[in-house]
């Protein structure tokens, strides 16, 4: 533990004493099953009323998210994203304008931690004067960037003439991928994450739906289905939202289909193994998405009241693959959930 701060004292002198006065404020930690720090987030909300002037060049009075302490072990699992999306679900809910940060770019860790934040939209601004650290910036206006929605994530938009689709998910595999969707009826202690697409924003879907026609920026609904001898009204249910970065259909071959599934897919190689080779005559495809939003207890919508509200027909195998909806049908689902809709674009 104490050696995970290290690089913070060598980098800030005051580190120490800093860190005693914060003691009382919320903190972001994840600790391995020995007790080891893997990774720590602190965040401050600014106004507009804010001192930059040793920043250079100075912000412009905003709102904004300040990412006070970020850093991530080597081997956190992808803690990188997960730390990532806390970060965009507190700059949602806190409705700021600009999230920032100030980063030293001399050690190897810091600089893929830059280049984390690149990917993510996040641009240099300019420096801190005292420090010499680098400062990074991210827009947080509501926009969509359809040709790379990690540019304007967690943001979707219904006016990209984009497609919404259900997708079915399996019991057995839904919570395994998207653990903050995890229902009452399980336990998180089945689900602790310390694999890399349970942690991860970017996750990977496995299909051989008939539907096909995917594309980037397309709307997905995960739809969790019945749980087994059960009725599939109450137990089938929406769960999570997210957004398509791309659909491959064309691999070279098994083990090219393997390796682009790895480490974001919920299945062992072995299992991507059986899965490239169920049907040599109907090969599966992959969808890479973005995890952008879980509903929460009392959010969900059930097979039940999809069907009242016309959503779903109750025809045999409606739901075998995935199911084109339109965004009439999408509203009804996100107006039934009273979900916080800042994340969408109107």
């Amino acid at each position: 533990m104490i050696f995970f701060f290290n690089t913070f004292k060598e980098d800030y002198p005051e580190f120490e004493s800093w860190f005693r006065k914060k003691s009382n404020e919320p903190i972001y930690v994840s600790k391995n099953e020995n007790g080891n720090i893997l990774a720590f987030l602190y965040l401050k909300v600014e106004d507009r009323n804010e001192n930059y002037s040793d920043i250079e060049p100075v912000f412009k009075p905003k709102k904004r998210l300040k990412i006070g302490t970020f850093k991530v072990a080597l081997n956190g699992f992808r803690l990188g994203e997960r730390f990532l999306k806390i970060i965009f679900d507190n700059a949602l809910k806190q409705k700021v304008e600009e999230i920032y940060v100030t980063i030293f770019e001399k050690r190897d860790e810091q600089k893929r931690l830059i280049n984390l934040l690149e990917d993510w939209g996040f641009i240099k601004w300019g420096t801190k004067k005292s420090t010499g650290e680098i400062v990074m910036i991210r827009k947080f206006a509501k926009n969509f960037n359809i040709a790379n929605p990690k540019l304007s994530y967690p943001f979707i938009s219904l006016n990209e003439g984009n497609k919404i689709f259900i997708v079915p998910i399996w019991p057995d595999y839904h919570t395994e991928l998207f653990p903050d969707s995890i229902l009452r009826t399980e336990s998180r202690d089945d689900f602790k994450e310390d694999k890399p697409h349970r942690n991860a924003i970017s996750k990977v879907y496995i299909s051989r739906s008939i539907e096909r026609n995917v594309n980037k920026g397309d709307i997905l609904l995960f739809y969790r289905t019945a749980e087994k001898d059960k009725p599939a009204k109450y137990t089938a249910v929406i769960t999570t939202i997210g957004i398509v970065e791309e659909m491959i259909s064309n691999f070279k071959d098994e083990n090219d289909f393997i390796s682009k599934c790895r480490k974001r897919s919920v299945f062992s190689d072995e299992e991507l193994k059986n899965r490239w080779n169920y049907n040599t005559y109907n090969r599966p495809f992959i969808i890479n998405f973005l995890h952008v939003y879980s509903f929460r207890q009392g959010e969900r919508v059930i097979r039940k009241r999809l069907l009242e509200l016309g959503v779903l027909t109750g025809k045999e195998n409606e739901l075998r693959g995935l199911k084109p909806i339109s965004k009439e049908d999408f509203l009804k689902i996100i107006k039934e959930a009273k979900i916080d809709e800042s994340f969408i674009i109107y």
